[in-house]
């Protein structure tokens, strides 16, 4: 019942790139989000190879998903996993402290993504996806349903996007 609620709560809220007024993520929504290009059936796997391949990414970081991970390599056999700082990090599931402790380490740059998969599997997660955005070094937050991204850019006004995709 919370997926199907949560699913009808998304699609009254979301908005397509006409609801976007920031460069990054208009460009990040309509031409790679909304590419012709599908690289997988599964929108969130489909989602994590488009924003690879979009952005052109080197290092990435997947973490307990040997499935997206084997993917990935398919996709792109030169990407570099867990080297540090990482272009992208995959995970299933964030909350404050794991990011905290991503950012404290090191492990991202300024335009360094986290992909979060399936926040909106349970309340649980969305609840952690709620708390995590409103960190104050996380500027940019895209709720895509099946997954969502957020970003650290400085140079970003603090904004958070419900995109249908």
């Amino acid at each position: 019942m919370f997926k199907i609620l949560s699913y009808i709560k998304f699609i009254l809220k979301s908005t397509n790139q006409h609801g976007v007024h920031s460069p990054f993520v208009f460009q990040y929504v309509t031409q790679c989000l909304y590419s012709k290009k599908k690289l997988h059936y599964k929108k969130n796997i489909n989602t994590l190879l488009k924003t690879i391949d979009y952005f052109g990414f080197e290092k990435v970081s997947i973490k307990k998903n040997t499935e997206f991970k084997e993917l990935v390599k398919q996709n792109f056999p030169n990407i570099q996993f867990n080297e540090n700082p990482v272009d992208l990090i995959f995970v299933d599931e964030m909350d404050i402290p794991s990011f905290q402790k991503i950012h404290s380490e090191g492990k991202l740059h300024n335009n360094s993504l986290i992909l979060v998969n399936s926040i909106y599997d349970n309340k649980e997660n969305l609840d952690k996806w709620n708390r995590l955005i409103l960190l104050p070094e996380i500027t940019v937050s895209i709720d895509m349903y099946h997954c969502g991204l957020i970003s650290i850019r400085r140079e970003q006004v603090k904004e958070h996007f419900t995109i249908r995709i």
